[in-house]
């Protein structure tokens, strides 16, 4: 039996189910949840039909009433804990059918049993649903299940223990709300000192449950500072690394990793984690993780590894363990998944690669994270002075699985879940080459391995997905956003990759202008402009002011879409508004023909008027059924707003279905005008063609009598070939023979000019030597008439000195004369002593003289000396210039020439 005709008869089961509470109905109805069970449609919520929405909309209702049976609700409950497998049904079932708050209201009806096994079948679903869900304490039951799951963890039993501390600790993270009512309570403190005992329980998943409520509770107040000082945190992180090593499965490493990316929001523990000397070991054991086929525990590693990224003093240390030592190849086993040698299947950084090149459909999330950890550390590495060893070797192995993702795709051929998944994997992959072409070296790497027909080829996709999906399309229930929204995204950063290296890449340059002066650019332009995005908007910015200047770029259209967005995103805000009152409701319809409350009809009226008019119940009704009328118009009001809902969107389904049908009969009616005038158009080719065709075999015949004539022709060419092919090889001979002349015809003109050279450079040498010969002569002639002048004046000098000897030797003799008549003359003493020393001053003045003289002639006679020796070198430059002219002489006219030039 096929899927579709057990949903139909699971609907009708419900139907008399709810007509009628019997035996039969209840066997009936649990035959066919059976059966749908063991069909195993996980992605039943996901399709966005009508028949298992309205399927699941009916055991929602039907669990939530009280007059259902526990066995019919706890099967109700394994089939929609069933459904709820990925984080996309449990959004559709938060949201669209408000499961959480009917499933509080269920466990607190039987509260006063929290042993029930119904009970803790809603708790475990309760756990799935509200995993990385906000759920508000003002939301119907909330509250009473908050004081449920404080009152009851403090059971003696496991069983009901771990799934309140689970459900607990998804209700508290990153919910100031109902955090903020947990406080509140009166038993908080009793609340606490039950939390710090578990902390020593034999469960690693009650630990970490514990952990996980204690952060999100106290980790900004004191009993936090004191429960993660400095003394204590770092055995909580020894703790939560070992557990998410050595944990229990999935789900204890699951919160483990939520708890430690909650720890590393406060700067202080992310300060400590940072001084935590087992670290690297740490970081080393969680990247083992990477290796395990399983997806959820590689996402939750992967999730790990973001935040870690996000602490400054951690990212070089993440590069470090992750891409150390990695292998230089990765072998491509088929298009999208690489495998690594045997000896390098410890490396994490090759581990990340095999996610990433995971298939299209598989591991999904755990590919966009891995791509998003290597874009921040590729970031980090490429930003820092000095890039880290191994980082080319890396990105030139990680290029070709990348650049697998830029291969085109064809649509048709995909799902729109496949062609949304691979958007949003070609945004990654755009964004993460983006990265790598912020470094020269790494530039050139991409820009050797990028081609532009790889580039234009998937733009091209992206533009065929753009508009063969409109962006005014609904979305289905759960979905986060629309196919054309994602390959808008992703088309938008191909064009950001494709202006980065147009300089680079051969014909990238071309195809990005020829892109943006295309007519469907504006759409995904459009979308960007108007994104919520500050991303968005700035990419769009940048190639808008790349595409402005351009001549066929479409304005006018781009400007028609921004409207269109602008308008359609109103209507959209007006169309939320209007649906707002109607999701608050959150209780499911109950049967009235179930209950038989005798007198109940007359009271209905007052109560509902004190009901309108907001006025509270001073005195207290005698009736004991008030409360139980109360619950049934509630429920009924509910159950009527519900469908209220349900038919508002069933009308607006059919008016876009209307509309869209208009359309398609306006397209077919202008398809129908455009065939039958394409086949007037065709009769009328068809009729020239005839035509055509019988002029065409005329000429035939003359040509073949042509062609005959022609192959006589063809002979007498052939011969005439033949001799042109002799002739053709001597012409080649002598083409090479004067190939070989003019070759060394112009190598002699190389040397000639050459040499020509060389003789204009000598006899500009020879006319500065002659030059420097004629100075020199002129300076020698000079230094001669000096020479000279200075001789004349030591004659004189020596004459002059002759003179004064002459005197002194008279005086020396008119001394002794006067020594002589001394004795005999006393009386002429004095006066000869006066006259004695007269001449003395004069004697001591020429020998001054004398002396002066002798030192003038001692200069005169070095400066001689020092002349003869400048005289000597002079002439030997003479005789070097005069023996270089001659060469020069002996090289310019071929014969030798002796030339001597001496003083």
């Amino acid at each position: 039996m096929d899927a579709t005709t057990c949903l139909k008869s699971l609907l009708l089961a419900t139907q008399q189910y709810e007509e009628g509470r019997n035996a039969q109905s209840a066997a009936q109805l649990l035959k066919q949840v059976e059966e749908i069970s063991s069909l195993k449609c996980e992605q039943l919520l996901s399709s966005g039909q009508l028949l298992p929405t309205e399927c699941v909309r009916r055991l929602v209702e039907l669990t939530g009433n009280a007059n259902t049976s526990p066995t019919v609700a706890a099967a109700n409950l394994s089939l929609l804990t069933q459904l709820a497998c990925d984080d996309g049904s449990r959004k559709i079932l938060h949201c669209n059918f408000n499961l959480t708050s009917i499933l509080a209201l269920l466990v607190h009806r039987h509260s006063a049993t929290p042993g029930d096994p119904l009970v803790l079948q809603s708790l475990q679903l309760l756990q799935k649903i509200t995993y990385s869900t906000r759920i508000f304490p003002t939301s119907n039951h909330v509250n009473e299940l908050i004081v449920f799951l404080v009152s009851n963890i403090q059971s003696p039993s496991d069983d009901i223990i771990m799934p309140c501390l689970g459900l607990l600790a998804n209700l508290c993270r990153d919910n100031p709300a109902v955090q903020t009512h947990i406080k509140s309570l009166d038993n908080v403190k009793p609340f606490y000192r039950t939390l710090i005992t578990f902390l020593a329980h034999n469960s690693l998943t009650v630990v970490v449950f514990t952990l996980s409520i204690l952060a999100s509770l106290t980790l900004n107040e004191k009993v936090g500072e004191k429960l993660f000082d400095a003394k204590n945190i770092h055995q909580t992180f020894q703790l939560v690394f070992n557990i998410i090593v050595n944990g229990d499965g999935t789900l204890t490493r699951k919160y483990s990793v939520d708890l430690l990316v909650d720890l590393l929001q406060n700067p202080k523990i992310a300060d400590y984690l940072t001084r935590y000397q087992h670290l690297p070991a740490c970081v080393s054991q969680v990247l083992g993780l990477l290796h395990l086929k399983d997806a959820d525990s590689a996402a939750k590693v992967l999730e790990l590894l973001l935040a870690m990224c996000s602490v400054s003093g951690l990212r070089p240390l993440l590069y470090q363990v992750l891409f150390k030592a990695v292998g230089p190849k990765l072998r491509a086993t088929s298009r999208r998944q690489a495998a690594v040698t045997a000896e390098h299947k410890a490396e994490p950084g090759l581990a990340l690669v095999q996610w990433i090149s995971s298939p299209v459909g598989g591991a999904e999330t755990c590919s966009l994270k891995a791509l998003q950890l290597l874009t921040e550390l590729m970031e980090e590495a490429l930003g820092a002075a000095s890039m880290p060893d191994g980082t080319e070797s890396f990105v030139g192995m990680l290029l070709p699985v990348l650049l697998d993702f830029v291969k085109a795709l064809d649509p048709p051929t995909k799902s729109d879940a496949h062609l949304r998944q691979h958007c949003k994997r070609v945004t990654h992959v755009n964004s993460l080459l983006l990265v790598m072409c912020g470094k020269d070296t790494t530039r050139a790497l991409v820009s050797n391995q990028v081609s532009a027909h790889q580039c234009l080829l998937q733009v091209e996709t992206l533009l065929a997905c753009c508009h063969g999906n409109s962006p005014m399309a609904r979305l289905p229930p759960g979905a986060d956003t629309n196919l054309s929204q994602v390959c808008a995204e992703a088309l938008l950063s191909t064009l950001v990759l494709m202006s980065k290296l147009r300089q680079q890449v051969k014909d990238m340059e071309t195809g990005f202008y020829r892109t943006l002066q295309d007519q469907r650019i504006a759409t995904p332009l459009a979308m960007a402009l108007t994104s919520h995005h500050r991303a968005h908007v700035h990419t769009g910015l940048a190639l808008l002011l790349e595409a402005t200047p351009l001549p066929d770029f479409p304005s006018l259209v781009l400007g028609d879409s921004m409207a269109a967005n602008n308008a359609y995103r109103q209507r959209e805000g007006e169309l939320t508004v209007k649906r707002i009152p109607v999701q608050d409701l959150p209780l499911p319809r109950t049967n009235s023909s179930s209950l038989d409350i005798p007198g109940a009809s007359s009271n209905i009226h007052s109560l509902v008027e004190k009901l309108r008019g907001g006025l509270e119940l001073q005195e207290p009704t005698k009736d004991a059924h008030v409360s139980d009328i109360i619950d049934v118009y509630e429920q009924k009001l509910a159950a009527l707003a519900s469908e209220e809902s349900r038919l508002k969107d069933l009308l607006e389904a059919k008016a876009v279905a209307l509309s869209q049908s208009d359309r398609l009969i306006n397209q077919y009616q202008f398809q129908l005008a455009q065939a039958e005038a394409e086949a007037r158009k065709l009769a009328s080719l068809l009729k020239e063609a005839e035509r055509r065709r019988e002029d065409l075999q005329t000429k035939q015949a003359v040509q073949l009598e042509e062609a005959r004539r022609s192959k006589a022709d063809t002979e007498e060419l052939l011969q005439h070939n033949a001799r042109l092919q002799l002739d053709s090889e001597e012409h080649q001979a002598l083409k090479a023979a004067y190939n070989s002349l003019l070759q060394r015809f112009n190598e002699s003109g190389c040397q000639l000019k050459e040499l020509q050279a060389a003789h204009a450079n000598l006899n500009k040498r020879n006319d500065a030597l002659r030059k420097s010969n004629q100075a020199l002569q002129l300076q020698h002639d000079k230094v001669v008439l000096l020479l000279n002048e200075k001789e004349e004046e030591i004659k004189s000098l020596h004459s002059d000195m002759q003179l004064k000897d002459k005197d002194i030797a008279e005086l020396q003799e008119e001394l002794r004369t006067a020594a002589d008549k001394e004795r005999g003359k006393e009386q002429e003493r004095l006066e000869l002593e006066d006259t004695l020393d007269t001449l003395k001053k004069e004697l001591t003045k020429t020998e001054q003289a004398r002396r002066d003289a002798c030192i003038k002639v001692s200069s005169l006679e070095l400066q001689k000396s020092q002349l003869d020796v400048k005289l000597k070198q002079c002439e030997d430059e003479l005789n070097k210039h005069s023996a270089m002219i001659a060469m020069i002489h002996s090289l310019s006219s071929g014969k030798k020439n002796d030339v001597n030039l001496s003083l």
